[in-house]
């Protein structure tokens, strides 16, 4: 009895370490799903100019919300960045919480689906910090929806995040404010085997794992593989 309860003991952080293997695994699929659902809508997405200018691409599956407009938020999920060096033009997925902050006019408790695109090299360097405030430490505002969103492209370049929501069905612009983004060490250690720091991740230093190939899949059919965006 005493053995086996010892071997019991021993395997946990195996276990643990699994489940964090599968979180992670879930996370970069349900992202590829997120991305696809999204842009399958056509006239009413995000438009496929701003996604082959976008530097980086966050997604958020299933962020839990609760409260009247603003409330508690939490969310995981994947971003990845362009890179030469990377698996099919893009980095390996960095995952990422998101916390806090206005996801749109959204009265009681639900999940939303959040994408958000970073458009220039300033919104970059801001997800190499250990915290980022969206609409804080840089310009954010919603994102234009549909194929006719060419008149506000313009100005939507000029802003560092672009972001997206959709809630029971409806898609739309959100401006994300105060919602802060921040690595997640557990499930980037679980999906890489070791501490690996933002930088590493989305410059293309760390390879990329097999349960990514869905979302850069998703990613190269709707933004590409070149970088069209301003120079890094």
């Amino acid at each position: 009895m005493k053995s086996i309860l010892v071997t019991a003991f021993l395997a946990l952080p195996l276990l643990a370490q699994s489940d964090k293997d599968a979180n992670a695994a879930k996370e970069l699929r349900e992202s590829a799903n997120v991305l696809d659902e999204i842009m399958g809508a056509k006239d009413n997405s995000i438009p496929t100019n701003l996604l082959a200018k976008a530097r980086c691409v966050g997604i958020v599956p299933n962020l839990k919300r609760a409260g009247f407009i603003v409330g508690a938020k939490y969310g995981k999920g994947a971003i990845v960045c362009r890179t030469s060096t990377g698996s099919m033009g893009w980095s390996a997925p960095e995952m990422i919480r998101i916390e806090g902050g206005s996801v749109g006019f959204q009265i009681g408790a639900g999940e939303t689906d959040v994408v958000f695109l970073v458009m220039n090299e300033s919104g970059e360097r801001n997800l190499l910090k250990d915290k980022f405030t969206l609409g804080a430490e840089g310009s954010i505002m919603a994102g234009p929806v549909g194929r006719s969103a060419d008149a506000q492209t313009d100005a939507a370049m000029h802003a560092e995040v672009l972001g997206y929501s959709r809630s029971r069905g409806v898609f739309a612009g959100v401006a994300l404010n105060g919602a802060t983004l921040r690595p997640d060490s557990g499930d980037n250690h679980a999906l890489y085997g070791r501490d690996v720091t933002p930088q590493e991740i989305l410059h293309g230093d760390v390879k990329a794992p097999a349960d990514a190939e869905p979302l850069y899949t998703a990613l190269n059919r709707y933004a590409g593989t070149s970088r069209t965006g301003g120079d890094r």
